[in-house]
């Protein structure tokens, strides 16, 4: 710290356990007002445990809690708020079928002088106060009708109107769009402009660097960084977050034979929506990646790969036998398996367990007379879950307590208890911490090893480059190139997949033009 202000919220010694494990200890964090603080770490590194306690949500085994100097009472969240502390938490506490007004006001109405509620005023302030941040929506607008980038503004602006000045925003940008996220930025700007302080915590290192005066990286429950961003480089962050270098984070690419069998082939697949059918082919022990932009139509692609988006017309082949389109269950009894982009809503159940997760996709090979053979379904999904190293507290725990990265090892180790001959995995790291991801990048590549095809679509260059044995780059529903190994390995090749991407012009005969190949006919080399 500069000493340059006194604190306005200071965290001492903070000491907290849960079930006899430690996930807090002994971590100190003081903060000064007109100051943003990014709060970094792996999932389970103790961020959001506390940011709870800096709330007044849970209360701590040890340590305290100060707030302009006056100690704050261990879990009283009311006391909190009234010495001006206030959190957006990652899941709103929004009331969707209210009105924005209403949200604004919900436990603060104006009233008439009949004691009514006044909602011509609460609504005219409302407005006012939006207004003061950028925000250009109907105060009677019902919030569950609005983008959630939207609503955490709504939630931002209603703890600044009652005089917050320390502002804990926990994965503040991980449930927006990239639209909606210069809008979040402009308001937390905003308000570091006006003096509160603010900390969030990320797994995001461009919102680190867009935001941050100061980083704060927690490993285990435990304070390794505390360092202004002007003096912290992109490398320090991520190693103080992980424990290694930064270069360690890509398992190395392993060599696929050129005679190794083809396991997916695809014949001009008619994909519903798309404007030209889509041939590929993937060969045993294969990454190949899907790269492109927003909307260019890989999740499309690989859903309907799955048979789950529909299909018009073409075949889809798993190791030589044809697999009837839009039909699920055909894709998973050929050895097909999904692991979906948004793991809450399309992957995992969060209110199960680890073990009724990891059955879900083969609870009939878990049966008999619609009895489930309980021995032989935990022996089943425990040794899936080993297998991707899962840190849980055993098979009975519910998957939405666990981490983000452990979530997804669930939704993608539930598959390993068959037999799974292609993985189609959509943004297979999204909102996962740094660490998590390297685990996730290893389990891949050992996958890919033990046979399997692999067909992964990502928003993130680095891990199509640095996974990837093939990649092809999709727009517009449309295969328009195919880089190799060589051309992934390219200085230049992420302007290239940005040009063919985009549609930009590429002139034949410049290097960067040569390393791409149109796919032929008959599937990509």
């Amino acid at each position: 710290m500069s000493g340059a202000a006194p604190a306005v919220l200071e965290c001492r010694d903070l000491r907290k356990s849960f079930g006899g494990v430690p996930v807090l200890k002994g971590v100190s964090l003081a903060l000064e007002p007109g100051t943003v603080t990014a709060l970094a770490g792996e999932n389970g590194a103790g961020k959001s445990t506390m940011m709870k306690i800096a709330s007044g949500q849970y209360r701590a085994d040890g340590g305290t809690v100060a707030v302009r100097g006056e100690e704050l009472h261990p879990g009283d969240l009311r006391a909190a708020r009234r010495l001006g502390v206030a959190i957006v938490p990652q899941e709103l506490a929004s009331i969707a079928h209210m009105t924005v007004y209403e949200n604004l006001f919900v436990g603060r109405e104006l009233k008439t002088r009949l004691g009514t509620l006044d909602r011509r005023a609460m609504a005219r302030e409302a407005a006012r106060l939006l207004d003061g941040f950028g925000v250009d929506i109907d105060p009677g607008a019902r919030v569950g009708t609005l983008p959630v980038g939207v609503q955490q503004i709504v939630e931002i602006v209603k703890n600044s109107s009652w005089g917050a000045r320390v502002l804990l925003l926990d994965e503040p940008s991980s449930a927006i769009s990239e639209r909606e996220v210069e809008g979040l930025y402009r308001v937390v700007r905003k308000l570091r402009d006006e003096g509160v302080a603010m900390v969030f915590t990320t797994h995001k290192m461009e919102e680190i660097r867009a935001l941050a005066d100061r980083v704060v990286v927690l490993r285990d429950g435990g304070l390794v960084l505390d360092a202004p961003m002007s003096a912290t480089g992109d490398d320090d962050i991520v190693t103080a977050m992980i424990g290694r270098e930064l270069e360690d984070l890509f398992p190395p690419v392993r060599t696929v034979p050129a005679d190794a069998d083809v396991v997916l082939d695809v014949r001009d697949l008619e994909v519903a929506g798309a404007p030209a059918p889509v041939s590929l082919q993937v060969r045993r022990g294969e990454v190949l990646g899907l790269a492109g932009l927003v909307g260019a139509g890989r999740t499309e692609l690989l859903e309907a790969l799955f048979g789950v988006r529909r299909t018009n017309g073409g075949t889809v082949r798993v190791a030589g036998r044809e697999v009837r389109r839009n039909a699920p269950a055909a894709a998973i009894a050929a050895g097909a398996a999904l692991v979906p982009e948004d793991r809450k809503h399309a992957g995992a159940v969060l209110g199960m367990s680890v073990l009724d997760n990891g059955s879900l996709p083969r609870l009939s090979a878990f049966s008999v007379a619609g009895w489930l053979r309980g021995r032989a379904r935990s022996e089943a999904v425990g040794e899936a879950m080993s297998s991707v190293r899962l840190r849980s507290r055993g098979l009975g725990q519910d998957v939405g307590t666990l981490s983000g990265g452990n979530q997804q090892k669930v939704v993608l180790a539930r598959w390993l208890t068959g037999d799974v001959q292609v993985l189609l995995l959509d943004e297979p790291t999204r909102g996962v911490d740094v660490g998590a991801r390297s685990e996730i990048y290893r389990i891949i590549t050992e996958l890919a090893a033990r046979g399997m095809a692999v067909v992964m679509a990502s928003s993130d260059m680095p891990e199509v480059l640095g996974l990837s044995h093939r990649a092809l780059v999709v727009r517009g529903g449309q295969v328009v190139g195919e880089l190799d190994r060589d051309a992934l390995d390219r200085s230049d090749v992420q302007d290239l997949i940005f040009r063919l991407s985009s549609g930009l012009e590429q002139r034949r005969g410049t290097p960067a033009a040569d390393a791409a190949t149109t796919p032929r006919e008959d599937g990509p080399r």
